[in-house]
């Protein structure tokens, strides 16, 4: 982990949580308030229903909120979408877009993710834009190929430092137990570095997360890496008792 960059542990929990949830957050918070100078940042992406409850529990504490998908427009008849503007107006500082499961099941292209991160950008929020590649594409010795692509097309201009956030996910480590090795992973996110290099002006600033199952057994190991500057927890983010020990590798 880089000592330039301020880490970002942050947790995605995707379709999952009613409103007794909070009671999560809040302990998370305790957690956090143990640290009064914490040295890393935290995030936690409820669903929409959450997420105006949600920044009210986090209050002014050291933890943020953020979306998990935006629409591409501001406002409109997109029945069942939300805005990046209502995100923000919600309490979100961050939205995650083209997160694996999004470009697989809703078919979200390069294209649809990079209009999504500018959206999160006009809307005042940090764009996570997620990449990573399948078991198929890591198979057939694809991987930088298909990094490459993605973090080329899916990057707005006016991506910065300051707005935006990278975060690898190998898709067939999301939610299986696997993980690739500290080595394989390193090797991906030195190649993200080099891509970043050739598109942005600060890019040695820009944090680049790790995601893809990882839990308290393994982060410590993971953060450790050249190039991680924290982490995308899945199912792990959902329980404070789970994730605090990821947050812990980095406070």
């Amino acid at each position: 982990m880089s000592n330039q960059r301020r880490p970002l542990i942050a947790g995605n929990w995707k379709m999952n949580g009613l409103a007794s949830a909070a009671s999560e957050l809040k302990e998370l918070v305790a957690h956090a308030e143990k640290h009064a100078a914490p040295k890393c940042d935290i995030l936690i992406c409820p669903p929409a229903t959450l997420l105006r409850e949600m920044a009210a529990v986090a209050g002014n504490s050291a933890v943020e909120i953020g979306g998990q998908v935006c629409h591409a427009n501001e406002s409109g008849a997109h029945t069942g979408d939300i805005s990046a503007e209502m995100l923000k107006d919600a309490g979100a500082s961050y939205c995650i877009v083209g997160h694996s499961e999004r470009r697989a099941d809703h078919n979200e292209t390069n294209a649809v993710v990079k209009a999504k991160a500018e959206a999160a950008h006009r809307g005042g929020l940090i764009a996570i834009v997620c990449v990573g590649e399948t078991l198929a594409e890591r198979e057939a010795d694809k991987t930088l190929d298909v990094i490459s692509d993605q973090v080329k097309n899916s990057l707005p201009e006016g991506a910065t430092a300051a707005n935006t956030v990278i975060a690898y996910e190998p898709v067939w480590a999301i939610g299986t137990g696997k993980t690739p090795t500290p080595d394989d992973v390193a090797v991906v996110h030195a190649h993200i570095r080099k891509e970043l290099d050739a598109l942005m002006n600060d890019s040695d600033q820009v944090r680049v997360l790790y995601g893809g199952s990882v839990k308290g057994s393994n982060a410590e190991e993971l953060m450790a890496v050249e190039n991680v500057d924290g982490a995308l927890v899945g199912g792990a983010s959902l329980k404070a008792a789970d994730f605090w020990p990821i947050v812990a590798t980095s406070i």
